[in-house]
């Protein structure tokens, strides 16, 4: 056969695979993204309107409770930077932001041995998740 019959076909497979995996991409980019949202929403919630339940947990693990409304803020805030494209920078300082929230909120769980840090765990992967799919869309 003949390359120059082959190498055409080649070249469209090759971008009919690229094409699959950037829909494959795309798709964990929202289906992480939307978890991320509701979780995140969750939390800021239960810090507004269950707020004394919240600052026993605080307490309980060492925190000040009087972090808890400006936390809930920075959460809706931070949603609301990684939901627009205003700012790339914006965007990498909530993820970064997010990223030390949950990592601080799964090592007072561990440290204080209650067994509750699933939560944040499930957040962090999430949060890679969201991240580096969206580092790799913006390619």
């Amino acid at each position: 056969m003949d390359s120059t019959f082959l190498m055409p076909k080649f070249v469209s497979l090759l971008k009919l695979i690229n094409r699959l995996q950037m829909k494959n991409i795309k798709r964990a980019y929202w289906a992480s993204t939307g978890l991320l949202t509701a979780m995140m929403l969750m939390s800021a919630g239960m810090y507004f309107f269950n707020h004394d339940t919240v600052s026993e947990m605080f307490a309980s693990l060492g925190f000040p409770t009087y972090i808890i409304y400006p936390l809930g803020i920075a959460k809706i805030l931070g949603l609301v930077a990684i939901w627009t494209e205003k700012s790339k920078a914006l965007k990498e300082w909530a993820y970064a932001g997010f990223f030390f929230d949950f990592l601080l909120a799964a090592s007072a769980h561990i440290v204080v041995n209650d067994g509750e840090f699933a939560g944040a765990l499930v957040a962090m992967v999430l949060l890679f998740t969201s991240y580096f799919t969206w580092k790799k869309l913006a390619q």
